[in-house]
């Protein structure tokens, strides 16, 4: 298998304008709602979709946070070198909210497992949605299913799925390559 691109330039772009307004269709003005980015690759998302809602909505702010899921996950202690946590930015509290936890890729299921958990420090939000830019449907461990998709990709264990976001790349794109 190569490397082959899953999403990149105006479709990517489409994907990302349909995802807000699915969004903006449940959640309305916001009010309620604040966005959480899961650290580290959720956050970049997480950054795209709060600025892109902004703009269609013509606010000058949504609730948004960055959440660090580090030590809340099953496998931090299993590593052969110690984890580098993230810092958690969240200066409110979900209590009462509605959520929408923002990651990715949707592989496992396990990193918003710990999402989940670690969110619960920031008290008990009304309800919680996932949001998640690739879902990788198969070899999931967990039940655990996104509310919000932007791609859904059909790959087996044997390949990756890395999204690059041009902040941090010379472009957008998703990209399905194989384990080496």
């Amino acid at each position: 298998m190569k490397d082959r691109i899953i999403l990149e330039g105006s479709r990517l772009q489409l994907t990302l304008d349909r995802l807000c307004h699915q969004i903006i269709e449940n959640h309305g003005d916001f009010k309620d709602t604040c966005l959480i980015g899961v650290q580290v690759r959720g956050v970049k998302f997480a950054n795209r979709l709060h600025q892109n809602l902004l703009q269609i909505l013509d606010l000058s702010e949504i609730n948004y946070g960055k959440l660090d899921v580090t030590f809340y996950r099953d496998d931090f202690r299993r590593r052969d070198s110690p984890l580098v946590a993230s810092r958690t930015e969240m200066d409110f509290l979900v209590e009462g909210k509605r959520v929408l936890l923002i990651d990715d890729v949707l592989y496992t299921g396990r990193t918003i497992r710990a999402a989940l958990d670690a969110l619960q420090h920031y008290g008990r939000p009304k309800n919680v949605e996932l949001v998640s830019w690739v879902d990788r449907r198969f070899n999931r461990h967990l039940p655990i299913q996104a509310d919000y998709v932007g791609v859904t990709v059909d790959a087996l264990e044997e390949a990756y799925v890395k999204v690059e976001w041009k902040e941090e790349y010379d472009q957008d794109r998703v990209l399905l390559y194989p384990k080496q």
